[in-house]
């Protein structure tokens, strides 16, 4: 079957690819595991020269690397360029840091000598998602290399050369060959690898449902997993909140990624009623100032859904909740006939047990829910499965940082929209999945913690 790289503005396909052989996977892991024996003994300060050589080249290329994303996977250009220099900014972040995360920790005990030690664990296999073609990869990589291990990528199969530009470019700034390879083979082929004894762990970011694959096959083998899935991040204003902020921030919150296909994208807005009003009216006005179109173009803001299931499943949606009494203020329909377009869309009058309100909705729609007060928007919030991210926009702190310990979710941003920083852990809880990527926390997944005990 082969992999097809194709245009969802345009359909233009760019190259097809087949899909990696049965012997060829074998030589890659048989690579991935000689690889690892020798660069695990390689010391943070070499691997620290190579990853900054790493970063240094995404930099070099991300004019040519946001055209590849534009082209495989629909993101305009400005945000293309904003994801390499993200890229950029991990691999940096962990060649400084790495030394320091890893480095043994003494602890006093009745022994001469009692210390904990973080060894690498082997080949990390990655499955990632078509979304953010670098920064979902990169963000794995930078961490699991400077720890000493070695990583094969199955990429989405939309975007193979996002991927193999990834592995070139580790190639490229000196890292041995089988430190970092991509493996072009569909979702049928990951089970067989994840059991293979050379392979020591597992990391997925996407679909509840592909989540539940990758861990179900890595519990038969008893292996370390860490999944980020799926969210509904909820995006909670109260009645004394900045309101123009909160809009402004709604608007890109909602729109993150350019089209609003993001797991941490709010998507459902829970607003206290005496200014439900304005803010609907609010983000109505952010989204009618939105430009959509191909995304080679640079004044365009709005690119396409990545393929047609995906704008049909959102249009899906909408109708649904509409069909159910709630309110289609602005947007909600289709944009042309050639590309996966969809226009921002507004819909009020949502509430629990209307689609927008229930289900994940991965595109440019924002459902406004209104409630009376902070307790009720909890309540909403956490009524989701999902876990992630949040967002509490009023000008109470105290009663904010009170919310944040009661919401349901892996990070809770307070007066700003949900984003991952690479100094913070970044992961959720329920069906969002478990483990941390990013920080200390995201470095110390992907290591053996060893007790070292000297007793004379």
């Amino acid at each position: 079957m082969a992999i097809i790289s194709q245009s969802p503005a345009t359909g233009e396909v760019f190259a097809k690819f087949d899909e990696l052989t049965g012997e060829e996977i074998e030589q890659k892991l048989a690579l991935a595991h000689s690889t690892f024996l020798s660069w695990r003994k390689i010391s943070f300060e070499e691997r620290a020269i190579l990853m900054k050589k790493a970063a240094a080249k995404l930099r070099e290329q991300k004019n040519d690397l946001a055209i590849l994303m534009a082209q495989e996977m629909g993101k305009v250009l400005k945000a293309g360029q904003g994801e390499i220099e993200k890229c950029a900014g991990v691999c940096e972040y962990y060649a400084d840091n790495a030394g320091k995360f890893l480095a043994p920790e003494n602890i006093a005990t009745e022994a001469k000598e009692s210390f904990v030690r973080f060894d690498a664990l082997g080949p990390v296999l990655a499955v990632m998602p078509w979304n953010f073609p670098f920064w979902q990869v990169l963000r794995f990589a930078a961490p699991a290399l400077m720890a000493g291990n070695v990583g094969l990528l199955k990429h989405a199969s939309n975007v193979p050369r996002c991927a193999l530009a990834i592995e070139e470019i580790f190639v490229s700034c000196g890292f041995p060959v089988g430190a970092f390879q991509t493996l072009l083979i569909g979702s049928g082929a990951v089970e067989k690898i994840i059991l293979d004894d050379r392979i020591a762990a597992v990391t997925l970011t996407g679909s509840e449902y592909a989540g539940s694959q990758v861990a179900a096959a890595a519990g038969k083998a008893l292996k370390k997993c860490v999944l980020e899935l799926g969210g509904s991040d909820p995006f909670i204003v109260l009645a004394d909140a900045d309101l123009d902020g909160a809009i402004k921030a709604a608007a890109s919150a909602r729109m993150q990624n350019n089209v609003g296909q993001s797991c941490i994208a709010a998507k459902r807005f829970i607003v206290e009623e005496s200014v439900a009003e304005k803010f609907t009216a609010g983000m109505v006005r952010e989204f009618s100032l939105l430009k959509v179109g191909d995304p080679m173009v640079a004044e365009n803001n709005v690119g396409p859904l990545v393929n047609e299931t995906a704008l049909k499943e959102i249009d899906n949606q909408v109708q649904k909740t509409l069909a159910v009494g709630a309110k289609l203020e602005f947007g909600g329909a289709r944009v042309g006939e050639v590309g996966n377009f969809y226009l921002p869309t507004v819909v009020s009058g949502v509430t629990r047990g209307m689609t927008l309100c229930d289900e994940e909705v991965f595109g440019p729609v924002a459902p406004v829910i209104v409630v009376k007060n902070a307790d009720e928007a909890i309540e909403i919030a956490n009524s989701s499965p999902y876990g992630l991210g949040a967002n509490v926009w009023t000008a109470d702190l105290e009663k904010a940082k009170k919310m944040a310990a009661q919401i349901e979710s892996g990070s809770v941003y307070i007066n700003g929209a949900m984003k991952s920083d690479v100094r913070l852990p970044f992961g959720g809880i329920k069906k969002s999945g478990y483990g941390r990527e990013l920080g200390l926390y995201g470095i110390r997944e992907f290591v053996n913690i060893k007790t070292v005990v000297v007793e004379n």
